[in-house]
């Protein structure tokens, strides 16, 4: 398993320019390879990285010098990364790639063999020993590394390739569903309510004001020559946004690891978030609660606790379907939080029942250390399955 440390840097002015110039050279040579590529796929030619690698480096000598005062691997693993953007645009997994801008998401690669790091510092060759503020956590080969900006600060995320733990989880271990919402971050199927810090709606205020002042300076607009004051009010800006993001992902982090180390089962849904975030009136709260990154650490931490994560069908009605006796009430809409079932007459707390649903869709899908399914649960789901086509 690979896993990455991302580990804030205290680099020196010197070191923080070579940064800059690194980013420089891998966007101009992401941004170099993408044109050569539509032109010369146009053209009828097979177009690859390697083959546009081996080309860029046979002029970049004489045409472009510059790209000789940072390290060889930014150029080289941004051209690898466009073939990778091109790999995920012909699998449908992404848009197809789009030229880079200056000023976002600035970053550059390294392969292992181009640094080394002892205890918090790192060492780069042609720039020497750069201090980290923590060690590495994880012991293991690494593989690599990328250096990245976010407003003023400079972060190295390392590659590296871990052994398989030890689980501490069994066929004993408890199950659960996870419910995920606007309202409430999580509803455990327990009970248990976790709210959410909702960073962008408790700084929205706070970030309608800078993003205000920024747009009164000289620079703003298109064609304008920007002012010190408008590079000022920019990083002000970024900070707030990096503030926000800090916020959210310490907060699913802690979430998804008290998951992983307590429940061995684990029930969500594939819940479609671009979809959702389409609605003008759920779309600020949908993107705030980060459902997508709350799903990819869930996935790979219980995995390397031992446990495994359930994902239902996301046309799974977990919220209509009564917990109790499995009736399907279809005139539940968004609005009632509360309702109370029509066969059992028992109330439901819409979003507790429904992460009971997921709770024992989970575990019908647990095997037994024989390789049985759980006999109980699965007729459950077959009672289930039968009133929902009555």
């Amino acid at each position: 398993m690979i896993l990455a440390h991302k580990i804030q840097l205290d680099p020196t002015n010197k070191q923080s320019t070579y940064f800059a110039k690194a980013c420089g050279v891998a966007r101009f040579a992401y941004n170099w390879a993408l044109d050569r590529w539509k032109k010369q796929y146009e053209a009828g030619e097979k177009v690859t990285e390697a083959k546009l690698r081996k080309e860029l480096n046979a002029i970049k000598r004489t045409e472009y010098p510059w790209m000789m005062e940072v390290t060889k691997c930014s150029p080289q693993l941004a051209i690898m990364d466009l073939g990778k953007a091109y790999q995920n645009f012909f699998a449908k997994r992404a848009e197809f790639p789009k030229f880079k801008k200056k000023g976002q998401k600035d970053s550059f690669g390294i392969s292992n063999d181009q640094f080394s790091i002892k205890e918090k510092t790192i060492r780069i060759p042609n720039l020497g020993y750069v201090r980290m503020t923590e060690k590495l956590r994880f012991n293991g080969k690494i593989m690599g590394a990328v250096i990245s900006r976010r407003a003023d600060r400079w972060f190295v995320s390392v590659q590296v390739e871990i052994p398989e733990s030890i689980p501490i989880h069994n066929s004993e271990s408890q199950a659960v569903g996870v419910d995920l919402g606007v309202k409430e971050l999580a509803t455990l199927s327990d009970g248990t309510k976790i709210s959410g810090a909702k960073p962008h709606k408790a700084l929205l205020s706070r970030l309608r004001r800078v993003n205000k002042s920024l747009s009164r300076k000289q620079g703003a607009k298109k064609g304008e020559k920007k002012s010190k004051n408008f590079r000022k009010a920019k990083m002000k800006l970024s900070k707030l946004h990096a503030r926000i993001a800090n916020i959210r992902n310490d907060e699913t982090h802690k979430l998804t690891t008290m998951l992983a180390e307590k429940y061995g089962t684990i029930g969500i849904e594939d819940l479609n978030v671009s979809g959702m975030s389409k609605n003008h009136r759920l779309a600020r709260a949908v993107l705030d609660m980060s459902f997508f990154e709350f799903r990819r650490q869930i996935e790979y931490k219980s995995k390397m606790k031992g446990g495994h994560v359930v994902i239902a069908d996301r046309f799974y009605p977990s919220s209509k379907t009564c917990s109790n006796c499995g009736n399907k009430y279809a005139e539940l809409n968004l609005s009632m939080r509360d309702w109370t079932c029509p066969n059992c007459t028992i109330s439901h707390d819409r979003d507790i029942n429904a992460a009971i649903n997921l709770k024992n869709y989970a575990v019908s899908y647990t095997v037994s250390a024989c390789g049985e399914l759980v006999e109980t649960v699965t007729s459950m789901k077959r009672e289930l399955n039968i009133t929902n086509q009555v």
